[in-house]
Formats: structure tokens, C-alpha cells, sequence
């Protein structure tokens, strides 16, 4: 059994939603994405996203972006991801590391290399948010041959057909994002949320995360209500571009405390 389904397995039994807190690898430097890392498993994450920084990132808002600019700007690759995973895997063997990113850096190392190496450095999943379903297949092959999950997003416009189709092919959870936008826009309709997640569920039997758009310790509490499982990424990434370098993990790892919190109240 996969990290991912360990760890759902278990929030299950214990009747608990996942916290899982997005961070981009690289910002606000190479040095401190393993200590962030390790500080929000401390704090109470069970799944850690961690972003890919790419020059081009279509589905991310304002704060993600430029969180991406300034990782880059620190010398990050794909490379250097892959081994941050392998950093934090020498202290943590247990929560589940997924990345998250798009297509362009993995097609030029190559999807078997990639899946191969995401497999020796212990990455448990795989979102590449502009990798429909339909255009997946060389991805899914390579990545299921490591067993490494591939996780699909779905949105508030995502029809009966295309659930469907992402049922049969994703593994691990499904990454339900809760408004038309990038990600930390506003305006979240948690009855809209309501509404989506039957109909999803109607043919998805893996766990539901729901992100985009939650921003506090109310939001994350009412959201959790609704599905398996909580992202948040914006709100974590801005917390991390205002703080100093010396106070960022323990800023961070407040906020994250704070949502933990929320959750399980």
C-alpha cells in the first residue's frame, strides 16, 4: 500500500480530514524547502504538495507566480526538487510527498526518467496540471510502472463524461478545485462545493482533497466538512514571501498549527 493510501487509511479511522499545505521547492531558498517541509509535518500536515517552479504557471495567481520567479532565480530545476525529496526522505519515510507542477521541465527530462527517479527518491504522487486525462497515457504507464500515483484535477465545470474518465485513471486522491480562477482567488462558494462533491463522488472512490481559494482557519474548517481532504497553497506562500528568512519556518508553521486546528475542531 502506498504513503497516500496509508495515510488516508488511517485519517479515516480516525475520523479526520488531511491538511495538505502547498509550498513551492526553492522559496525562499534552496536551504530552507526541507526545514519548511519538515515543520509542516510537526505542525500536523499528512500530505505535502510541493511545487515545481516553472517560468509559465498557467493555473497559479499572483503569489504563486511570484514565488516561482523567485525560486528560479535561487537556480531551481527539477533536478534540485527531486533532490529535496530525497533530503527530507532521509529524516521522514512515512508522509506523503506529491508534486506538483506542469508538463514542460518533466517532457525534457524525459517521463521514464522522471518516474524512475520520483520513485528512488520517494515521491508518492504526481500533478501536472496541464496534462488532461487524454494526453496522460505515456505519463500514466511510466509513473504506475514506479507506482507512483497520478493525481488529476476536476473543476466546478468538469462534465459527467470527463469524471469519468479521470475516475478510471487517477490513483491516490482527486484534487477538486473550488472555483472558476487561479489559484488564491476569491469568492469561494462553499454551497457550490456542496453541490459538485455527490456528483464526483458518484463515480470517484479515492479520497477528495478541495483547494483553491482557502485562505483562513474558518474556511479551511467549513471546507473539511465537505470532502477528505484540505489544500492550501496561496495562503502558505504569501506567509512565506512576507517573513524574514530566520523567522519563515516558524511563521509558516504557525499558520499551518493554526489551520490543523480548524480542521479538527
Amino acid at each position: 500500500m502506498s504513503r497516500i493510501d496509508t495515510t488516508f487509511g488511517k485519517l479515516k479511522q480516525q475520523q479526520r480530514k488531511a491538511l495538505i499545505p502547498f509550498v513551492t521547492a526553492g522559496d525562499p531558498s534552496q536551504l530552507l524547502t526541507v526545514p519548511l517541509m519538515h515543520e509542516l509535518v510537526k505542525v500536523g500536515a499528512d500530505v505535502i504538495e510541493l511545487g515545481v517552479p516553472f517560468s509559465d504557471p498557467m493555473a497559479d495567481g499572483p503569489v504563486i507566480q511570484r514565488a516561482s520567479e523567485r525560486a528560479l532565480k535561487n537556480g531551481m530545476s527539477l533536478r534540485g526538487v527531486l533532490g529535496m525529496v530525497a533530503e527530507f526522505r532521509k529524516q521522514d519515510t512515512t508522509t506523503p510527498v506529491v508534486l506538483m507542477g506542469y508538463g514542460n521541465p518533466i517532457e525534457a527530462m524525459g517521463w521514464e526518467t522522471f518516474a524512475q527517479r520520483c520513485a528512488e527518491v520517494g515521491v508518492d504522487g504526481v500533478l501536472t496540471v496541464d496534462f488532461p486525462p487524454e494526453e496522460s497515457h505515456e505519463a500514466f504507464e511510466h509513473l504506475q510502472r514506479h507506482n507512483i500515483a497520478p493525481i488529476f484535477l476536476l473543476a466546478p465545470t468538469t462534465n459527467e463524461a470527463r469524471i469519468e474518465q479521470v475516475a478510471k485513471l487517477a490513483r491516490g486522491y482527486v484534487y477538486y478545485v473550488s472555483l472558476k480562477g487561479v489559484t488564491g482567488a476569491g469568492n469561494l462558494d462553499l454551497s457550490a462545493i456542496e453541490e459538485k462533491i455527490p456528483q464526483l463522488r458518484k463515480h470517484i472512490h479515492l479520497p477528495i482533497g478541495v483547494g483553491f481559494g482557502i485562505r483562513d482557519a474558518a474556511t479551511a474548517r467549513a471546507v473539511s466538512k465537505l470532502c477528505d481532504g484540505v489544500v492550501v497553497g496561496s495562503r502558505i506562500v504569501q506567509e512565506i514571501e512576507n517573513s524574514d528568512e530566520k523567522n519563515v519556518v516558524a511563521n509558516v508553521g504557525k499558520l499551518v498549527k493554526e489551520l490543523r486546528i480548524a480542521i479538527d475542531q
